[in-house]
């Protein structure tokens, strides 16, 4: 559990390890990006998958996001409870129980908005098969060769939106793509002028255009600025950003502005079994290794290896009871780690909490 309010993490009240946010960095990064879509006439649908905190949605919602983003029915079902009023499920939905949740929602509260994508007549159907009184709003996902999902040209895209305007129980709503995984800026340049291009031939007013918008934002606030839809940026790992993947892929690399690293993590060393060898006590379960390892903040220490509760590190200097400092890589697969994180000011004092639902 965090310390008191007001105390210092240090001063014995908190239990190590443990995971920090840091409020002057979130707050500047929930800024940031706020403004950034602003300045280029995007909309921002933060992708709560990485924090699912109330908290942090209540955050992004008051700087004027348009929703929230998931990736599953469960998530939307969640998010929901924090009074989300639209959400966008940037997946091809599937699943029985999730659909009809969905369904009764939308028939609960006509003020509720709900998105979902689809790549395929076969998923366009469950969900027509799952609709209620009020039809599921739909983006029709355009993919690219090697992609995880999406229709994998423009012309099969543009017949699955004339099939989604034949079927009852579904509604266009424009079209949805991910660039994340591509590697250059002309990859990227060139996707989205396929989305574009599929935009230009859609037959529904005012459609939606949405993207991911991590890694290559600045590309997308270029190239989109005059297309005739409403874009919406999925991002979701700018709002605590990180040391390590994105540190070094964020496009405020290529431009003015910075995002800034709001987690830590906390741990003790428990045994410095040889000379130059200390045994930390965080692990896999504290800390995320999937985009890299943890990067220690103190100078001279080296990760070996991670554990599921411990990580071996090279260093000299080190006793047990010492308390290393960890910047981490990849927030998305940080927070589903903790349930409820202590929110400290520069001089790491508690502040707050950031809980997570997981």
């Amino acid at each position: 559990m965090p310390a008191n309010l007001g105390q210092s993490v240090f001063d014995g009240g908190l239990e190590f390890p443990a995971m920090l946010v840091h409020r002057g960095a979130l707050a500047h990064n929930v800024t940031t990006m706020a403004a950034f879509v602003r300045d280029h006439g995007m909309e921002l649908a933060p992708h709560a998958k990485t924090h699912m905190s109330p908290e942090i949605a209540a955050m992004q919602l008051a700087a004027g996001a348009w929703g929230l983003t998931v990736a599953t029915p469960r998530q939307a079902e969640t998010v929901r409870g924090f009074g989300v009023r639209r959400i966008m499920v940037a997946n091809q939905v599937v699943d029985p129980a999730g659909l009809t949740w969905a369904a009764h929602e939308l028939e609960r509260d006509p003020s509720f908005e709900f998105l979902s994508f689809a790549d395929s007549t076969a998923g366009v159907d469950i969900l027509a098969g799952h609709a209620g009184p009020r039809p599921f709003r739909v983006l029709v996902e355009l993919g690219h060769e090697g992609g995880r999902a999406g229709c994998r040209s423009v012309k099969e895209l543009l017949e699955l939106a004339s099939y989604v305007q034949v079927t009852p129980g579904v509604e266009l709503a424009g079209v949805a793509g991910y660039e994340g995984g591509l590697k250059s800026a002309d990859e990227v340049r060139d996707y989205l002028d396929s989305l574009q291009e599929a935009v230009e031939h859609l037959r529904v007013r005012n459609p939606i255009l949405s993207v991911g918008g991590s890694q290559w934002f600045d590309v997308i606030g270029r190239e989109l600025v005059a297309t005739q839809a409403r874009i919406l940026l999925r991002s979701g790992a700018y709002v605590t950003h990180d040391d390590g993947f994105y540190r070094e892929r964020t496009p405020f690399n290529r431009m003015e502005g910075e995002l800034r690293p709001a987690l830590e993590v906390w741990a003790h060393v428990l045994s410095t079994p040889e000379p130059g060898l200390a045994i930390v006590g965080m692990g896999k379960r504290d800390a995320p290794y999937d985009e890299g390892l943890p990067i220690p903040r103190r100078g001279g220490v080296t990760i070996v290896k991670m554990q599921d509760q411990h990580t071996v590190v090279r260093a000299t200097g080190l006793k047990p009871g010492d308390l290393l400092a960890f910047g981490i890589s990849h927030p998305c697969t940080a927070f589903d780690k903790w349930r409820l994180l202590p929110l400290v000011d520069r001089d790491y004092r508690v502040v707050g909490t950031i809980s997570t639902n997981f």
